[in-house]
């Protein structure tokens, strides 16, 4: 029987010093401990032990590939989320992006409603046919230049269709319009359409 310390049972069997505790642990090495001192017993001949050496180093050699294989496996998970965290930034932003579109084109469409609930030609018509031609329009083009201006213009185009005046008459009256136009200051020229202010001018004698 012959008794190593821990440091030399590893240069033994060619092993870190580690291993060699692991050994005891599992009580595969037998141990005794002498003033404090731990020592592992070794009942065999130097030459046969110096064989389990081996099997040892294959072990750890083991052991290091599975370290390296799991380290990459957590690295592919590690970029996986990262990308879908990246992912889901980037679908918030889009939806963010939608949510305030949606609230600025009804914002525009009230105003479009606003506008034309308050010019004064509308008075003798229904409030509740107003309100949905209003809604209709902004639905439609979301309050584009052709609505009405901030100053009280609307087009023709939006004059007619809110008075509700037929097809086969509005070309008639398109037509008196155009004759006036640079000449009667209720009628207006902007970019080469025909725009009127119902808010501050009487049209039925062109309307009739």
């Amino acid at each position: 029987m012959k008794k190593l310390t821990i440091a030399d049972a590893a240069d033994h069997y060619g092993v870190s010093k580690e291993a060699i505790h692991n050994r005891v642990r599992r009580g595969s090495l037998n141990c005794i401990v002498e003033d404090g001192v731990k020592f592992v017993v070794i009942s065999t001949p130097k030459g046969t032990q110096n064989n389990n050496s081996i099997p040892d180093a294959r072990y750890t050699q083991y052991i290091e590939q599975e370290n390296e294989r799991l380290r990459g496996r957590v690295d592919v998970l590690e970029n996986e989320t990262s990308r879908l965290r990246d992912q889901r930034e980037q679908m918030l932003i889009d939806e963010r992006v939608k949510v305030e579109q949606i609230y600025k084109e009804r914002d525009a469409q009230l105003r479009s409603v606003l506008h034309v609930v308050a010019t004064k030609f509308l008075s003798h018509v229904n409030p509740e046919a107003v309100m949905q031609e209003g809604m209709e329009q902004g639905a439609s083009d979301a309050i584009n230049a052709d609505i009405v201006e901030t100053d009280g213009w609307i087009s023709l185009k939006d004059f007619l269709k809110l008075k509700r005046i037929k097809d086969e008459a509005k070309k008639k009256i398109k037509k008196r319009f155009e004759k006036l136009q640079g000449r009667d200051e209720r009628i207006s020229i902007r970019e080469d359409k025909l725009f009127l202010n119902p808010a501050e001018f009487d049209y039925s004698d062109l309307i009739k």
